[in-house]
């Protein structure tokens, strides 16, 4: 029977019990015949006898545990290894946060150890003949065989600190500590820049803040040269030869863009719509909104004029994204769907910039009729899909 120690204190780095399926906690068996894989067992499964296949009971094993000494005959390798942790975690000098953390030293032996044994101690020289006169040089206080076992120990624990050293470096030097500051950054460059950043940010490491930031913001501009080349030259294939003219030109192709999609949404109403009357009486209030006046609308009133019918949804494109209190909202108000969608998500989005949303906002913001406005305003209210300003 062997007395050796684990690498890693949190079970979750080391396979599970093979009787149990639990995590190991220290110490624990290794069956010293099985393997490879090695066969671990905890201490209640190999009480019990477990043996499972080629595994016997009366096999050899080992004990598995960090209760040794390794640099000090009063501090185990578990200790050792809640030391190192605990001045990555808490920072170098700030010992009284590393006593507490590691809850079995004091603040002074917390200090003493470490400046001892990992800063001034020559046993981590490069060179062989400090290695030597280190050997020579340890008292009765500190009469620990070295072992090469002992040091893997510490080396593994050396090279992860100085790994999340260079990580933390990294995220320093690229300006990551404030992420949500970051990705906001990034949303100032178009869609194909974000996709370049997203590609190249693995080797954002290995040239430098610097010239990634460099690389990043030539490309943003050659997208932007090679966009404002591809408007210049539909300026030319139209004849046009000065900015005066580039400014009117853009005006007209908005207005047309817009009146093609009008022209779009009417088909599709007129396509799918079986109410002709109402066909009728919708071509008139888009007239009068689109003129400017308010639309005509028969509503009920004091000298008793009954009010214009429901809306007939049957058929319209955008009914089947509306749920059954929108249904009877766009019916009441006579409002197309694909109208009444198109106005939410505008109240929407002005709501979430604004943080609130008054009623002379969405008036101003979709231009229809005020009593239309209110009503939709009014529901989105109520349904709780904006707040108030």
């Amino acid at each position: 029977m062997d007395r050796l120690g684990s690498f890693s204190s949190d079970p979750s780095d080391k396979p599970p019990c093979r009787g149990c399926s639990s995590y190991l906690m220290e110490p624990y068996i290794k069956c010293a015949e099985c393997g490879p894989p090695p066969f671990f067992l905890c201490l209640q499964c190999f009480t019990r006898g477990f043996e499972y296949k080629k595994h016997q009971s009366d096999h050899t094993y080992e004990i598995m545990t960090s209760d040794f000494p390794v640099l000090d005959p009063s501090w185990t390798a578990q200790e050792e290894m809640a030391l190192l942790e605990a001045v990555m975690d808490c920072g170098f000098g700030n010992w009284q946060d590393v006593a507490n953390q590691m809850c079995t030293k004091t603040k002074e032996e917390c200090e003493k150890h470490y400046m001892k044994h990992f800063i001034n101690n020559p046993l981590f020289a490069s060179t062989l003949r400090n290695l030597k006169q280190a050997e020579e040089a340890k008292t009765a206080d500190t009469a620990i065989p070295f072992l090469s076992l002992k040091m893997a120990v510490v080396d593994i624990y050396h090279s992860r600190l100085k790994e999340r050293q260079r990580r933390k470096k990294i995220i320093r030097d690229h300006g990551l500590i404030n992420l949500r500051k970051f990705q906001l950054m990034e949303r100032r460059y178009p869609k194909e820049v974000q996709d370049l950043y997203e590609t190249m940010r693995r080797f954002a490491r290995i040239v430098g803040p610097v010239e990634h930031d460099k690389f990043i913001e030539s490309h943003a501009l050659e997208f932007e040269l090679r966009r404002e080349i591809k408007r210049l030259q539909e300026y030319r294939t139209a004849g046009i030869t000065n900015f005066c003219s580039a400014r009117t030109y853009d005006h007209l192709k908005k207005t047309r863009e817009e009146e093609r999609l009008k022209r779009t949404m009417l088909s599709e109403v007129l396509q799918y719509i079986q109410d002709s009357s109402a066909c009728q009486q919708w071509l008139r209030r888009q007239a009068d909104i689109d003129s400017g006046l308010s639309p005509s609308v028969s509503m009920a009133s004091n000298s008793g004029r009954r009010s214009a019918p429901p809306l007939n949804l049957t058929g319209l494109p955008g009914t089947e994204k509306l749920n059954e209190k929108e249904k009877e909202l766009c019916q009441m108000v006579r409002l197309v769907p694909g109208a009444y969608l198109e106005y939410k998500s505008a109240l929407l989005n002005e709501c979430n910039k604004q943080g609130g949303l008054r009623l002379a906002q969405a008036r101003a913001l979709i231009k229809i009729d005020v009593n239309k406005t209110r009503k939709i305003y009014d529901f989105l209210i109520r349904e709780g899909h904006i707040t108030k300003a």
